[in-house]
């Protein structure tokens, strides 16, 4: 899909339900905020929703963001003995939305939105439905497969974005989507000054975080869940303190392995090397006092997290996983290692805490790949054309 020079004036026609899953901290909420907000500073009519507010968030966004963000409170904690109930409700509250709003486009992230969302979308004939793939489809049982299958090839969904070539390849042979309902477009960020901090700032953040200036500080970040490899990183911690003692590395990020990562460590002798910053709202600022950055996945589709720290001039270590291969050439604008292997981990840490002319040269390759390929004008402007109504826009049988 070429990208246009210039926005397509269409902003006052079309109006854009983003629709996420749950309302917490992760890679697709990011992406679907960053969407909406750059909509709306275009003059679209943007409203934002979710099926429930697992982290409490909702005052929150709704206090940041220009346009409404809309909890439909459709399920709670795993376990609630009404969540059958809300579910119902939940949904109901969606199609009375969609009926009143009479959304041009409705796109949905996470595989949960779209299996729940986009039914209800078709069923209130809104003419444009698009899923969207983040590569988060591990581990869910078959028949759900099957029946997010047959919402996309079937034209429930009119289209669906796949986040990365990778993504698109899985969608195809996994979960056997036809070819021509998926679209690649790959993620995009904002690049943000807050990295750029003077010599006082790096130093005053650092103490605050008990790190001192002459420390090494490895940082990641990402939901503290299996999918995103911290325990491989944990166990890649002694070999590097045995070469380079005076490191710290930061977790940034909750989730609910946080305990067991934290006995972990502690298992290991090394709590005093690792931070667990929880969620953090400053992350620019952490990752311009950071040397380096590790994204030790064992999958991903396109991680926001590695662009952004690439977008900020640092070297990153990551595995080979998904979109990332798509991004990092190995050893010009990063290094890679095999998943799941702490032994490759470490010796890459180890390799550029060695050579500070290395950690420049991957860090400077990295930002300018992202500020040319990565963006988030780029992004949407791809979106943006996907928007444009057709004349097949709106059929129920696609």
């Amino acid at each position: 899909m070429n990208v246009p020079s210039m926005a397509l004036d269409n902003s006052q026609k079309i109006s854009l339900l983003f629709l996420g899953s749950q309302m917490t901290t992760g890679g697709a909420q990011r992406i679907l905020f960053m969407q909406a907000r750059w909509f709306h500073q275009r003059g679209y009519r943007v409203v934002v929703s979710f099926f429930y507010d697992l982290d409490g968030l909702h005052p929150k966004w709704q206090a940041e963001f220009p346009f409404p963000v809309i909890n439909l409170d459709a399920w709670r904690k795993a376990g609630s003995p009404l969540n059958g109930f809300r579910l119902l409700r939940g949904l109901f509250r969606l199609y009375r939305l969609l009926l009143r709003e009479k959304f041009t486009v409705v796109e949905t992230f996470t595989h949960h939105a779209n299996l729940l969302g986009l039914p209800i979308a078709w069923a209130a004939n809104v003419p444009l439905r698009i899923a969207t793939h983040h590569g988060g489809a591990e581990g869910f049982p078959g028949w759900v497969n099957r029946i997010h299958q047959q919402i996309i090839n079937t034209g429930i969904a009119t289209r669906m974005v796949a986040v990365s070539e990778h993504v698109r390849q899985q969608a195809l042979a996994r979960e056997r989507i036809s070819a021509d309902r998926i679209f690649v477009i790959p993620n995009g960020i904002e690049v943000n000054s807050e990295t750029l901090l003077n010599h006082h700032e790096r130093r005053k953040i650092r103490l605050a975080l008990g790190i001192e200036p002459n420390d090494f500080l490895v940082l990641t970040v990402g939901r503290l869940q299996e999918p995103k490899g911290h325990i491989f990183l944990l166990e890649a911690i002694p070999a590097v303190l045995e070469s380079f003692p005076n490191t710290v590395f930061a977790f940034a990020g909750e989730g609910r392995l946080r305990k067991d990562l934290e006995s972990k460590a502690r298992s290991q002798g090394i709590t005093a090397a690792v931070h667990f910053l929880g969620n953090r709202p400053d992350i620019p600022s952490l990752l311009g006092i950071s040397d380096c950055f590790v994204l030790p996945s064992i999958w991903e589709g396109l991680p926001i997290a590695l662009l952004e720290a690439m977008a900020a001039g640092l070297p990153v270590v990551a595995t080979k996983v998904g979109g990332i291969e798509e991004v990092i050439t190995d050893s010009y604008d990063g290094l890679l290692v095999e998943p799941a292997n702490p032994i490759a981990l470490s010796r890459a840490i180890i390799q550029l805490l060695s050579d500070e002319e290395l950690r420049n040269r991957l860090g400077s390759a990295g930002e300018a790949l992202v500020d040319k390929k990565y963006t988030l004008d780029r992004m949407c402007l791809h979106y943006e054309q996907l928007f444009q109504p057709t004349p097949e826009a709106g059929k129920r049988n696609g």
